[in-house]
């Protein structure tokens, strides 16, 4: 069976920098719903866009076709007084920005009363290289669809 829209797309991958410096890989196979229903990036649905299981390919990713640019009006100072007692340097907190949605911020340092935090993702502004193994292709059923994702086995669990 071919990638096209609404397949449900079992794969395997690696993520490494242009070095070849492996950043992340998955330990157990991931599922996606293919068919611009925003579950992985658009150019990696691009590239498997009418490929069958067993294909596989590597992809170098611009930051803003994976993780996007870097914004430096995401990195914030908040006062060592409001700051949730217990999380640490490379610690992650949940904040809001001025739209409401949800934004995961690292602390980077806590020097004095100040504490650094930054809302980017890790891998913002980096050109990323993905290694992707095709490992089954099907029909996805009308609840998938239905719900813009893959149930069961390596999707996502109700």
């Amino acid at each position: 069976m071919k990638i096209e829209k609404n397949t449900a797309v079992t794969l395997r991958y690696t993520v490494s920098d242009t070095t070849g410096k492996l950043l992340e890989e998955s330990k157990e196979p991931m599922c996606y719903l293919h068919g611009g229903y925003g579950n992985t990036f658009a150019k990696i649905e691009e590239a498997l866009e009418g490929q069958q299981a067993l294909f596989k390919t590597t992809l170098e990713l611009a930051p803003q076709d994976s993780f996007g640019l870097r914004d430096e009006a995401l990195l914030q100072t908040i006062p060592k007084t409001q700051f949730p007692p217990g999380v640490k340097v490379g610690g992650q907190l949940e904040g809001r920005d001025d739209s409401g949605q949800s934004i995961v911020f690292t602390v980077l340092k806590i020097k004095g009363d100040t504490v650094y935090l930054d809302g980017n993702h890790a891998l913002a502004g980096k050109t990323l290289r993905f290694a992707l193994q095709v490992l089954e292709v099907r029909s996805a059923s009308e609840e998938e669809i239905a719900h813009g994702h893959v149930h069961g086995a390596h999707g996502h669990q109700h």
